[in-house]
């Protein structure tokens, strides 16, 4: 069976990274989402709902874009407190990501483009270490979501 990779050092310092991140959770979700969506504007096809939005400014505003960026930084936090137990872990991450390919059949290169841009905001904020001792984690999802994906047939 499946073991993380990571030591049990290495998660104790990726939840103290994310813990500073994930106290405001919705605010920081809603700009790791308008990052996406304005870099890389093909992301917004698969949300019906943000695709008229061109500026930076109405997403920020939009309830839509707020609620989903907090859901992505609570799955994340949800992850995050399991990484110390496998199978928790892939409890969560095994369902979301089946949901995203087979149902919502969103391009598994967002999750990198998602993943990157946390660790971008969280250099920004709280500098190089705390970005440095969270990019493990943002590896074990990335792999574990291209894994599903790949059982799913993409």
């Amino acid at each position: 069976s499946y073991t993380m990779s990571l030591s049990e050092a290495e998660v104790q310092s990726a939840r103290g990274a994310w813990e500073k991140i994930y106290v405001d959770a919705e605010d920081n979700g809603t700009t790791v989402l308008v990052r996406m969506f304005t870099e890389h504007p093909d992301t917004k096809s698969y949300f019906t709902h943000f695709k008229g939005m061109d500026s930076a400014e109405e997403m920020k505003q939009s309830d839509q874009v707020r609620g989903h960026g907090k859901k992505v930084f609570s799955a994340i936090n949800d992850m995050v407190q399991h990484l110390d137990n496998s199978e928790a872990f892939l409890g969560i991450v095994t369902p979301l990501g089946k949901k995203h390919a087979t149902q919502l059949k969103i391009d598994p290169k967002n999750f990198r483009i998602i993943c990157d841009i946390i660790l971008q905001l969280m250099e920004e904020k709280f500098g190089g270490d705390c970005k440095a001792s969270f990019e493990k984690v943002t590896n074990e999802i990335c792999t574990h979501l291209n894994n599903i994906y790949k059982e799913e047939g993409w």
